[in-house]
């Protein structure tokens, strides 16, 4: 691949390296359980390219794979963890590669969510963050607020 219409991804610890060419086919963020799982998040968020536009530039020997009982296969860098690509038995030819592997663009911004029905209850929904007291860039929803009950909450 040339340099022009390329991002590279790299791994946590480095020794892994991608590429796929820009624009990706398209980008979304996957609240389902098994992405939950295999990232550690509440979802994880993917750009997808042709299998033929994705490249692992250096470590492909570190990677290691997990195939699921769907026969979806999950590649993670073998030395620090770090999840490197997700690919669906039903759509072999796209690889799925998490977003946040890459510093640069990659062409698509995740405009869609799958599986949202499988979001957790304590995941981030867009509530209003004020600043947490005594704890630079840290950010909270506050406290909940709790309901007055009885006849104290008919006269207000």
């Amino acid at each position: 691949m040339a340099s022009k219409g390329v991002s590279t991804g790299r791994c946590l610890c480095g020794k892994v390296e991608l590429r796929i060419g820009v624009p990706a086919r398209w980008a979304w963020h996957d609240h389902s359980a098994a992405s939950r799982r295999a990232h550690g998040a509440a979802y994880a968020t993917y750009v997808g390219c042709w299998r033929s536009r994705f490249h692992v530039a250096k470590g492909a020997r570190t990677i290691t794979r997990f195939t699921d009982a769907a026969g979806d296969v999950r590649s993670f860098c073998g030395a620090c963890g770090t999840p490197v690509c997700y690919e669906r038995k039903r759509s072999p030819q796209m690889v799925n590669v998490p977003r946040a592997l890459f510093d640069s663009g990659t062409g698509r911004e995740p405009l869609y969510h799958v599986s949202l029905e499988d979001s957790p209850e304590w995941a981030y929904r867009g509530e209003k963050l004020k600043p947490l007291k005594g704890y630079p860039g840290v950010l909270w929803t506050g406290p909940k607020r709790r309901r007055k009950s009885g006849l104290a909450a008919l006269f207000e």
